[in-house]
């Protein structure tokens, strides 16, 4: 086949399917040109997920008769200075967008300027221009796109439900409505009532109530502040807590120099500093914003402008990893925790219930609220964690040996008033051998001991790791542990790395190991429990980790082991003891799995509960 010129309109196509590959990315491109022309207030309509219509009319500079014969051609654009590409600060430079919604679609743009008496309109029908001529229109600019990819019907069997392409776009929106809170957005589509988020303060305070706006008042709630400075760049924004983390990462909203992007360098930080609080299946709430000099990140690596890269990579990474890290660890233990979430929590009373049939799981049986029930003695406790111990040490270092007792009365101990002010207050009871219940001077604190003590212990050994190596008991007689062959002979393959953690053993034949140390952190932990599960793991250690997160997993799994169980029953001072050693260790909202170690319920959430308020 010789070579030939593509003609003009299949050249205009084929560059409008690396643009314009669904609604969403043509309507991001249209806004993004509003923002770029200066705009203070934004209107956007959708109806039917972006194919049959997408309008979006603006208060910015507005353009000419001349420039809106421009607008349309390719590569035309007035968003670059000069021809140096390592310093853009528009979001948009290459000229591409219009000319490209035009090839696919039935595109109208009017314009007024400012200081001009008279607007102007311009159509593009399947890449076909039509003369400039006069309209209607106050100062700014419209854009309006309908029947997208009528000229490439093919498109659109690719494209997905509408609802699907009204979330994409909505989303799309979103992301530029945090970008510039400066700027007022009113956003109409044919699924949901009109939203209007108004124009806000471009400093931190106006940054979170246009993060409220868009996103919610419950993600503010539940989000910690970050500001962090590194080699010139500067990481600010809103971190979820590790309890009110998502399924999936479609939550993350992250800004480069005000551009939303989906970067792989950031998404990865962001994993690394969450790696000790979440499980590999959740994924954090954040809006982050990193502001660094122009020439340092290019981006003009992707047609669709949302993937950039950066010269210093490293020190980009090392930022987020530093900031979030310590953000999360600062500060008083704090769960995400809302209203609605509280009172989810609790059984609804079931009217419905009839007096003959048995309650169904989540329900409370009114027909026998009225009755005082049968009051029986308490069984003794079964073997295993109940029963009851000689001496309990705490372990992990809180100091105590106390034996322990049935579970704690509210009424057993007052309150002292200067433990309520705490931030997870007095310890008033323990219900079932597992869960603590602390009264604070506005609310109730439920603990759960076990997921509590294992952050505690975890921190512990990291802190020891780090500063001068984890201290080591040598058994009185050194323990034999039967396991499969294969499982023995990794654990062996890693017997280095087990004893950087305190715990030195040794093949003791074919399947089998011999344990001679453990980490005194641990103290009466079931190595047996311990060794036969660091063992299962030992195949999914990643060797292509870094050596320090390969210690970390292990660490954790130690932590599980030495921690209090649940089913232990402890004393009202050892309960206060736990509740003091959270306050005091770094990211105690959440044990080493990502489960959070406590739920708090303020008194007003509890009134509404029994209609006092």
């Amino acid at each position: 086949m010789p070579l030939r010129l593509l003609p003009s309109t299949l050249v205009d196509r084929i560059a409008a399917g690396e643009v314009v590959e669904r609604p969403a990315a043509a309507l991001k491109e249209i806004v993004e040109n509003a923002l770029d022309a200066g705009a203070s207030r934004i209107e956007i309509v959708i109806d039917g997920g972006g194919r049959r219509l997408m309008r979006v009319t603006d208060d910015g500079c507005g353009m000419s008769a001349e420039e809106l014969a421009l607008a349309v051609e390719r590569h035309a654009t007035s968003k670059l200075d000069s021809e140096d590409l390592l310093s853009i600060a528009t979001l948009g430079f290459r000229g591409e967008a219009l000319p490209s919604i035009g090839a696919v679609a039935r595109l109208s743009i009017t314009s007024r300027p400012r200081g001009s008496d008279t607007a102007h309109e311009i159509r593009v029908e399947g890449g076909v221009k039509s003369p400039v001529k006069p309209a209607a229109l106050g100062f700014g600019t419209r854009v309006e796109v309908r029947d997208l990819f009528f000229a490439t019907p093919a498109r659109l069997k690719f494209l997905k439900s509408e609802r699907a392409e009204t979330a994409a776009a909505v989303d799309a929106v979103k992301r530029l409505a945090l970008a510039r809170p400066e700027v007022g957005f009113t956003l109409v589509t044919d699924e949901r009532p009109p939203v209007t988020w108004p124009a806000r303060t471009t400093d931190a305070t106006g940054r979170r109530a246009r993060i409220a706006d868009v996103l919610g008042h419950e993600v503010g709630a539940n989000a910690l502040d970050i500001d962090g400075l590194r080699e010139g760049a500067r990481l600010s924004g809103l971190a979820g807590l590790p309890t009110y983390a998502k399924a999936n990462s479609l939550s993350q909203y992250l800004f480069v120099n005000g551009r939303p992007v989906r970067d792989k360098v950031l998404i990865g930080a962001i994993r690394a500093a969450y790696s000790d609080l979440l499980p590999s299946d959740r994924h954090p709430v954040t809006a982050l914003f990193l502001d660094l000099d122009p020439r340092e990140v290019d981006v003009n690596v992707h047609p669709a402008k949302t993937e950039v890269r950066f010269r210093d990579a490293g020190n980009v990474r090392a930022l987020i990893v530093r900031t979030l890290t310590d953000a999360l660890a600062l500060g008083a233990p704090r769960t995400a925790s809302t209203a609605a979430e509280k009172l989810a929590q609790f059984a609804r009373p079931d009217f419905r219930q009839g007096a003959g049939n048995p309650p169904r799981p989540g329900s409370y049986d009114w027909t026998r609220s009225w009755a005082a029930p049968d009051v029986a003695p308490r069984e003794a406790s079964p073997a295993g964690f109940h029963e009851e111990a000689a001496g309990f040490d705490f372990g992990a270092g809180l100091g105590l040996a106390i034996a322990p007792s049935a579970d704690a009365r509210a009424n057993a101990v007052p309150a002292a008033p200067d433990l309520m002010e705490r931030p997870l207050g007095a310890a008033r009871a323990q219900l079932h051998e597992t869960y603590i219940i602390a009264q604070t001077k506005d609310g109730v604190v439920v603990i759960d001991q076990h997921a509590a003590h294992e952050r505690i212990v975890y921190e512990k050994l990291k802190a020891a790791m780090e500063r001068d190596g984890l201290a080591r008991q040598m058994l009185l007689v050194p323990l034999v542990v039967e396991l499969d062959p294969s499982d023995a002979a990794r654990l062996c393959e890693r017997a280095e790395a087990l004893e950087r953690l305190g715990l030195v053993l040794e093949p003791f034949g074919p399947g089998a190991v011999l344990v001679r140390e453990v980490p005194s952190l641990l103290g009466d932990a079931d190595v047996s429990a311990l060794v036969t599960e660091l063992a299962e793991h030992a195949a999914e250690w990643d060797d292509a980790l870094p050596l320090e997160r390969r210690l970390l997993h292990i660490a954790a799994t130690m932590a599980c082991h030495g921690s209090v169980r649940a089913g232990r029953r402890l004393r009202v001072e050892e309960m206060n003891a736990l509740l003091r050693e959270m306050e005091a260790t770094p990211n105690a909202a959440q044990c080493n799995h990502g489960r959070p170690t406590f739920v708090t319920l303020v008194l007003a959430d509890i009134e509404r509960l029994f209609a006092r308020r």
